[in-house]
């Protein structure tokens, strides 16, 4: 085949992946709301605004709990799609996949350039072009992406690394055209600043792309001159936008994650997530690149935590495999820039979120840009002459590509129906207390809840089965006990007992908290009549451990005064609510409503006064102009 016929048959190839992303991610696109998009989406008004002016849009833009720095490019993407189809999850599912196929194009064209560029120090890549369309095209098709496209609220994660894959495009055109040229220097600063400015406006992971940068650098331009030597203008430029940014970073991380208060609320220590990680980091390359179903069943809350370098022994070995793994690289820097490159971007894109910040454990989603270096280290390897025959490593290149989208395709047809996904999970992690609760609250949903339908007496057995889990959270019996007032039926007293004794023996974490905020919108709003002794036994266990959760004393001051009507207690949850999360300004109008009732205007106008101080950019226009009639109102009769 010549030349001219190469690259055609590279361009098609490419266009035919794009064309199969489509097909096998289709059947996912009618499915429901999952997961993180409840409180990032479906539960934030502020992302659904019924105007589109300057302070809705502020508020949309600043109002993610899923971070402090809010992440305000991806909310207001959502804003767009509510203003375009409102709550419907197809058109936000497909605005996924168009993003995933954009990424798909740039991750195509930065594959030709690093295969371009890695000429310049070794062997050019045997068939560039059709090993380019092949990295990104199947990185297009992997199973551990999915829930990447078809999880709502990761477009966080997609639309970052757009900006990531954008920055590295444009560096690495940069920098051919300055060892060619002499010029560029500029384009290679902007591909890193603005690209990293702007996808942090999505989500942190973009801070990586000058580490990424950084490896490209080592790997294929030797940091060089066009005359030869060092440049000391792209030593400068990792000074100014890696080095000094880490240093800074790590100073300001440090307190916090030294500080054993961080680590209260999870079932891991420092050392201890450190040692997992080794483990987690070396399983997500089986998992993208020989992918099976119950390796990839989104939850993995099962996983248990290594508690030494021999337990389990397995840490130990991970720990050797990353170790081998980044030997390799080094070895490989000169005969195989583009496996060291690879094997290096696996690594550098799990620093973030595989080190020492308390995050959870396990997403497979975190794998969405190390995926890729993934496969810009192997594909290159099995189109390249090695004494293994053209037609093996060509045969195991096709079946690996065939089962990713098999794989991909069958998991998109759960993801199509919200009680075929949960089944689908549960199955795929029968020890996951999460998917066995996903499972049996998809089956409540399902039956109604009615107790004559058969999915009711499914959906108590399943959820029966998740709360005698071990480390399971209080939710099974929440939804038990939440159902069985709701249809008028008792709820059993080892439901309770469980429920407590679980508050009692750890933290509560986020799940433990939403169910107690759950039972008591249930019982405040009238739809249930719940024992208050046992309520207040579940607050008092709850509340026991070491630090201050502002979410548990808010639901704790809604329960006091709504429920019991005890408004004293009820001021003073809200008050320790306040002092627990001070920007929190939905605390402070809470707060300040219950001083007016309490006649207690003057604190009242100190928290109108505090919310008006958080009000960046109209933010909490809402709030304040609900506020503060009420506030000017009292004042008269206070004096």
């Amino acid at each position: 085949m010549t030349t001219p016929d190469l690259r055609r048959a590279a361009r098609w190839l490419f266009a035919a992946a794009l064309a199969l992303t489509c097909v096998v991610y289709w059947p996912g696109l009618s499915g429901g709301w999952f997961f993180d998009d409840f409180p990032n989406i479906v539960d934030n008004a502020d992302v659904q605004p019924q105007r589109l002016g300057v302070s809705e849009l502020v508020a949309a833009a600043l109002s993610s709990p899923a971070s402090d720095l809010k992440r305000p490019l991806a909310s207001l993407s959502f804003v767009a799609n509510h203003a375009m189809g409102g709550l419907d999850p197809f058109g936000w599912k497909l605005t996924n996949l168009a993003l995933h196929l954009l990424n798909g194009a740039l991750a195509w064209l930065l594959a030709r350039a690093l295969f371009a560029a890695s000429a310049l120090r070794a062997r050019p890549v045997a068939h560039a072009r059709l090993a380019a369309s092949l990295v990104a095209g199947g990185w297009l098709l992997l199973p551990i992406n999915l829930s990447a496209v078809l999880l709502v609220v990761q477009r966080m994660e997609i639309l970052a690394n757009l900006f990531v894959l954008a920055g590295l495009l444009g560096y690495v055109g940069a920098r051919r055209r300055m060892l060619e040229r002499g010029d560029g220097a500029g384009l290679c600063i902007a591909s890193l600043i603005v690209p990293t400015l702007l996808g942090a406006l999505a989500k942190e992971t973009a801070v990586m792309l000058p580490l990424y940068a950084l490896l490209v650098e080592a790997t294929l331009f030797g940091f060089r001159r066009s005359s030869g030597g060092l440049d000391r203008r792209i030593l400068g430029l990792f000074g100014g936008v890696l080095v000094l940014p880490a240093i800074a970073g790590l100073a300001f991380l440090a307190p916090w994650v030294l500080d054993p208060a961080t680590w209260v609320a999870r079932d891991f220590t420092l050392a201890t997530r450190l040692l997992s990680e080794a483990r987690i980091v070396v399983a997500y390359i089986g998992w993208t690149l020989l992918p099976l179903p119950q390796s990839l069943s989104f939850y993995h809350d099962h996983f248990a935590v290594s508690q030494g370098v021999l337990a389990p022994w397995t840490t130990l070995a991970s720990l050797l495999a990353i170790a081998g793994l980044l030997l390799l690289a080094w070895r490989m820097r000169d005969r195989l820039p583009l496996l060291a490159l690879g094997i290096g971007l696996y690594f550098a894109c799990h620093l973030l979120t595989a080190t020492v910040i308390p995050l959870e454990l396990i997403y497979e989603h975190r794998n969405y840009f190390a995926s890729y270096g993934l496969l810009l280290a192997v594909v290159p390897l099995l189109l390249a002459p090695t004494p293994w025959p053209a037609r093996v490593r060509h045969a195991l290149l096709a079946i690996l590509m065939l089962w990713w989208c098999a794989m991909t395709w069958l998991t998109a047809q759960a993801w199509g129906d919200p009680l075929r996904l949960a089944a689908d999970l549960a199955a795929r992690a029968p020890d996951s207390p999460r998917a066995q609760y996903g499972f049996g609250r998809a089956l409540l949903d399902r039956s109604g809840p009615t107790p004559a339908s058969p999915l009711f007496a499914q959906a108590y057995e399943v959820l029966e089965r998740a709360g005698a889990m071990p480390e399971s959270s209080i939710l099974p019996e929440q939804a038990m006990i939440l159902t069985s007032s709701l249809v008028g039926r008792p709820a059993e007293d080892r439901w309770w007992d469980r429920l407590i004794d679980k508050l009692a023996r750890r933290a509560p974490n986020n799940e433990d908290i939403s169910a107690l905020g759950a039972l008591t919108r249930c019982e405040r709003n009238g739809d249930c009549n719940l024992p208050h002794e046992r309520m207040h036994a579940a607050f008092e266990a709850a509340e026991a451990h070491p630090g201050k959760r502002a979410k548990l004393l808010a639901i704790r001051s809604d329960w006091a005064w709504s429920v019991l009507g005890d408004r004293v207690l009820g001021e003073r949850y809200a008050q320790a609510a306040v002092e627990a999360a001070p920007s929190d300004a939905d605390a402070r109008v809470t707060l300040a409503r219950m001083n007016i009732v309490l006649g207690n205007i003057a604190k009242a106008r100190e928290q109108l006064l505090a919310i008006e101080g958080l009000n960046t950019g109209g933010r909490h226009d809402r709030l304040i102009a609900g506020l503060r009639p009420l506030v000017e109102r009292s004042m008269p009769a206070a004096q």
